[in-house]
């Protein structure tokens, strides 16, 4: 469903360095690497929001920079983005905010009640009651629910691909395992190829059906969660275990 091909990319320095990697139709698949290694970069590659310095992306057979604005849209329209930190609008209520993950040719076409439905089922899908919510605004939610939302956004555009930029960063161990839960069962359910940038190796490795490790910008493994695990790459091992740490420390802090 998504090829990388020899994807480079340098801003003040170089960021992703040849990345090649493939991940299969239906998969939830999850991409790890220390901070700063270019996740973020080559997820945004995926629909054209950062441009390679060299190499393609090819989602379900279209190239992503050469195939022209018409593949490009029409690429945007099968893939859901779940942001960071939700990138909801603040002075939308939640129901004006899941909206704008409709396409907008489609969005002018459907008759209101419809889409009124769309949004109903995709916060009701992302566990929060559409009766309670819509009409709030951003800065009225807990930012657990302000994630849920942003994902409602991502699914109500019926995709066949979903982006997860980080999506439990901020977020307490509780939220964290809530929608690591959440990601696993959406992938079932709407039967989507999802692809999940993450710092939570547990979290990830449970949920995936495979994983791959980037590090400074190279595909360090690629290989399924038991794989990872067992690997004899002293730097997935590193990787793997200042992660521990680092989640040992924040739990504790928190605690």
């Amino acid at each position: 469903m998504i090829r990388y091909r020899n994807v480079h990319k340098a801003f003040d320095y170089p960021v992703l360095r040849g990345v090649d990697l493939r991940i299969e139709t239906g998969e939830l698949f999850a991409l790890f690497g220390p901070s700063g290694t270019g996740k973020s970069v080559l997820l945004k590659t995926t629909i054209g929001l950062i441009t390679p310095d060299r190499g393609d992306v090819e989602l379900d057979g279209v190239s992503v920079f050469f195939g022209g604005k018409k593949a490009l849209a029409d690429v945007r329209c099968k893939v859901g983005y779940v942001f960071q930190n939700a990138a909801l609008f603040d002075s939308f209520n939640v129901y004006d905010n899941v909206c704008m993950g409709i396409p907008e040719a489609e969005l002018k076409a459907l008759p209101r009640v419809e889409v009124a439905r769309r949004v109903w089922r995709a916060l009701e899908l992302v566990n929060l009651d559409p009766s309670q919510v819509m009409g709030k605004i951003p800065s009225e939610l807990s930012g657990g629910m302000r994630k849920r939302v942003g994902i409602g956004r991502a699914i109500v555009g019926r995709p066949e691909v979903l982006l997860w930029d980080e999506p439990t960063t901020g977020l307490d161990p509780i939220n964290t395992a809530a929608i690591e839960q959440l990601i696993s069962r959406l992938s079932d359910e709407l039967k989507v190829t999802s692809l999940v940038v993450t710092h939570d190796i547990d979290g990830g490795l449970a949920i995936s059906d495979r994983v791959a490790m980037l590090d400074q910008g190279t595909l360090r493994f690629c290989g399924t969660p038991d794989e990872f695990r067992a690997s004899e790459d002293q730097k997935v091992q590193a990787f793997i275990d200042r992660a521990a740490a680092e989640a040992a420390l924040a739990t504790g802090s928190q605690l």
